[in-house]
């Protein structure tokens, strides 16, 4: 089970895990329930609705099996999960537009540019694509931007050569890149502020068409595993205060570093950290 995945609905987590040996994802049935029951004990729906589908013979519960799941107090517990499609059968348990609507989001988010940049991701642990000696460079961005992007955007691993907005936002002209990019790419990384600060100009600077943060956010964290040991546990830190804290870092960083303080972790080694890690860098760039 070392593949760990959490999936967004509304800003609802729907925690997975692959089975090896059954070679298939396996997701966490009381967080499908608590999305579709929008009940506050979603346990105990679960357990009357469980004991329900038993009663009735259901198919529903034929591959339900008990993994252990890491729940918000950070242990792992066993809990009820089924594969896709039980989780489909499960929702039709569910009369109404928001199961179709899930049922919209489980079947078809992991076909769009997204779903399948993410599915690269997760398989960046395991790249070794980038010494230690070049982690902070703009080539190392790049080659991140490409082993992720490669195959979806033409322009993959590629320094833009138009000038882009966001949010009312105008990033770094394109035409100054000769200069700008190798000046953040000097820039020191031996502090924790240094490292942010850096970070906060590269976000500045945009130097792709699309998909900066995401790579970006793995940038930061290879710089950080490198020069402190230590890396960021993104699933302490909120999808609006990121984004907020983000969109601040232009005048003032402060909010940015704090976030991104209280959540480093030492487990540099721990492969479920950095999937989280994935998971939810996703979740910040997605429009739920």
């Amino acid at each position: 089970m070392s593949k760990i995945s959490i999936r967004f609905f509304n800003d609802r987590e729907v925690r997975a895990v692959w089975d090896e040996t059954d070679n298939k994802w396996w997701f966490s049935v009381v967080d499908i329930v608590a999305i579709l029951s929008e009940s506050e004990d979603a346990r105990n729906y679960w357990y009357v609705l469980k004991n329900r589908l038993k009663k009735a013979n259901s198919e529903v519960l034929t591959n339900c099996k008990g993994l252990k799941l890491t729940a918000p107090d950070g242990k792992k517990h066993l809990t009820d999960t089924l594969d896709s499609e039980g989780i489909t059968l499960l929702a039709k348990q569910f009369p109404g537009n928001k199961a179709m609507k899930f049922l919209d989001w489980f079947t078809y988010s992991d076909n769009t540019i997204d779903g399948q940049s993410k599915k690269k991701a997760y398989t960046f642990w395991d790249s070794n694509l980038i010494a230690g000696t070049e982690v902070g460079s703009i080539k190392a961005l790049q080659k991140i931007h490409a082993y992720i992007f490669g195959g979806l955007y033409d322009f993959a691993g590629q320094i833009r050569t138009k000038n882009i907005s966001k949010g009312g936002f105008t990033f770094a002209p394109c035409q100054y890149f000769n200069i700008s990019l190798p000046t953040i790419e000097r820039m020191p990384e031996t502090t924790f502020d240094e490292i942010v600060d850096k970070y906060v100009e590269m976000n500045v600077a945009h130097p792709f068409m699309e998909g900066n943060g995401r790579s970006t956010r793995i940038w930061l964290d290879l710089i950080f595993r490198r020069s402190l040991k230590k890396c960021v546990d993104w699933s302490k830190i909120n999808k609006n205060d990121y984004l907020n804290a983000m969109i601040e870092s232009h005048a003032d960083s402060t909010k940015i570093k704090q976030l991104l303080q209280g959540a480093l972790t030492n487990k540099i080694h721990d492969r479920e950290i950095f999937m989280k890690g994935i998971d939810y860098s996703y979740y910040y760039e997605s429009n739920d």
